[in-house]
């Protein structure tokens, strides 16, 4: 087959592809047909199929290749700079999307949003990160912040300033989440302690707590443990006490 031949099939196989989109959506593709057809944006006259391929078995998993760095991405044979900015650049407007669909959503009808959001975010990250979800009175979602890097506990969130960002918003009510860059999802001592500590501080400031969420492989939610209930009956004990 020469190369005019080649390319001729090469582009009816990446049309047919693209037909396959237009008609049904992802349905029906496997992961390697979707990152090869996205491959084909960087490279349109080139063979993607054994790049996806590759990239996918380097990685492990479909989710992994776009939580890859651009120098990982660029060992991968096929896979070059227009490549691997147009994987990150997909995961970056992802990840907007998924933020910005949640503003003015209450939370209490759009939790399972709200958690693709923080797992797009939070997961397969080589750091600790720490993100703030803000809402309304009536548990509309306001805005959400990353407001700590690095190792989480209470002496890195500056608990001061989480306050002063959600009195800035008018805030009734929050949700924190950080992730395990280990993929643990067991909540260690200082995330308890935190919890506690930032339980009493929101119920101090007549802001509600309603969860602390952990994303590792999958997520954990102190809500649905559980845990947050305890954690404002004893906020709720010693406050009292103090008042």
């Amino acid at each position: 087959m020469n190369q005019e031949e080649w390319q001729t099939k090469g582009e009816g196989h990446r049309q047919r592809l693209r037909d396959r989109f237009l008609a049904h959506g992802l349905d029906g593709f496997t992961d390697a047909e979707v990152l090869e057809l996205l491959l084909t944006f960087g490279t349109p006259r080139k063979d993607c199929k054994e790049a996806a391929r590759a990239a996918l078995s380097a990685f492990g998993s479909f989710s992994a290749v776009f939580e890859a760095s651009i120098p990982a991405l660029q060992k991968i044979a096929g896979i070059g700079p227009k490549n691997s900015f147009a994987i990150h650049f997909v995961q970056e407007v992802a990840g907007r999307y998924l933020k910005e669909r949640l503003v003015g959503k209450r939370y209490l009808h759009s939790s399972a949003e709200v958690r693709d959001y923080l797992l797009h975010s939070l997961r397969g990250l080589k750091k600790e990160v720490f993100t703030v979800i803000f809402l309304d009175s009536a548990h509309a979602i306001i805005n959400s912040e990353v407001v700590a890097e690095g190792t989480i506990n209470v002496n890195t969130i500056y608990p001061r300033e989480l306050m002063r960002r959600a009195l800035e918003y008018n805030a009734a009510a929050l949700i924190v989440a950080h992730n395990h860059p280990s993929g643990s999802l067991e909540p260690s001592p200082q995330d308890r302690h935190l919890t506690r500590t930032l339980c009493l501080l929101c119920s101090l400031m007549q802001i509600q707590l309603l969860d602390h969420l952990i994303i590792g492989d999958g997520s954990y939610s102190f809500a649905d443990h559980g845990l947050m209930g305890e954690l404002q009956q004893e906020c709720r004990e010693l406050t009292t006490r103090l008042g």
